[in-house]
């Protein structure tokens, strides 16, 4: 196979390249490294299956000339700002709902045959129903959310139209190795500051579920080998929740920290759109032999440990030519 990965240089997506290469498929890195780095596809480079293309997903001839010969994408550029919307109305339309439609132009074009598609348990709004199924009907409250569910739709009728297989992952957040935002990189990065009093956004209180980036690998491919569905939508997370508070304080103690204190900024959620409740329903993905290997709190530390050890990912900016006026944007968020 040869895969053409979105994203690619980023957190998922190069541990997305790292399997792709152990499979020893052909890539295609496609990243304008508004937020994606080289050295995480140090190792995969190595094997020389592999190919970095810098460039924007909305330039659609630059993006269809990559692609080409390519039978798979794996789709994963996007505004990962979630609470970017407020200050920049379009960013999430032109980077998450257009940037897909570019996507699927250009597999149109060269007639690639399968997308997967990283979307977001934000596209559940604030749900009544925990675990939450896939087939919940959503109530959108951030722009963020409704941009995903917009390409996921966008995906649906393409499918529909040029014969493409999909698969549709609404993830919950993802923690681990490579990890570069976040509320465990903010909270690392705020206590290096200053090491005595943390400011957590809300109340704490909010029940969060989190993914480490080996499970989440797995269960993608878990999928991709066993579904052939022509359309797939499935929710991959942890049966696991934890509240702000608590990983607060598994930060602090990896961090060899004692009397932190904590600051919160008051109310059930961390910012408007923020859902105080994140747990969805993963009967559907773990049918195909799927269940997580590590426990939440075991993520935390590992994460912990990595951005310890590898500090300049705190300080990193970005390095592309390409950055959309979205991508630079993105320099000044605090996600949680």
């Amino acid at each position: 196979m040869k895969a053409l990965i979105t994203g690619g240089a980023g957190f998922i997506g190069s541990h997305i390249v790292d399997e792709l290469v152990r499979r020893g498929c052909r890539v295609i890195v496609y990243d304008n490294f508004s937020t994606g780095h080289r050295l995480h596809l140090e190792p995969a480079l190595r094997s020389g299956l592999v190919t970095v293309v810098e460039g924007d997903i909305l330039d659609l001839p630059e993006l269809t000339a990559a692609m080409e010969g390519v039978s798979t994408v794996f789709h994963l550029a996007a505004n990962a700002d979630v609470r970017g919307g407020m200050a920049d109305t379009r960013s999430d339309l032109e980077q998450n709902t257009v940037g897909t439609h570019r996507v699927l132009e250009a597999m149109r074009s060269v007639r690639a045959d399968t997308i997967v598609f990283t979307s977001s348990a934000t596209v559940y709004g604030e749900p009544s129903v925990f675990p939450t199924p896939e087939d919940y009907a959503p109530l959108q409250t951030s722009l963020y959310g409704a941009s995903k569910l917009a390409a996921e739709a966008m995906i649906q009728a393409y499918g529909e139209y040029f014969e493409i297989r999909s698969y549709t992952f609404r993830f919950v957040s993802w923690i681990g190795e490579r990890y570069s935002h976040g509320v465990v990189f903010d909270f690392v990065k705020k206590l290096l500051g200053n090491p005595e009093e943390l400011e957590i956004l809300g109340d704490g209180n909010q029940r969060k579920s989190y993914l480490h980036v080996a499970d989440g690998i797995r269960g993608i491919f878990a999928a991709v080998d066993t579904i052939q569905d022509r359309k797939s939508v499935l929710n991959l997370g942890h049966v696991e929740f934890m509240t702000v508070k608590d990983l607060a304080r598994i930060v602090t103690e990896e961090m060899g920290l004692s009397n932190v204190a904590f600051r919160y900024t008051g109310g059930v959620r961390g910012w408007l759109g923020d859902s105080p409740f994140v747990l969805l329903d993963t009967s559907r993905i773990q049918a195909t032999g799927f269940s997580p290997q590590v426990s939440i709190e075991e993520g935390i530390r590992r994460t912990t440990r990595y951005l310890l050890a590898n500090r300049w990912l705190l300080e990193a900016r970005p390095t592309g030519k390409h950055l959309t006026r979205q991508g630079k944007a993105c320099l000044a968020r605090e996600p949680q």
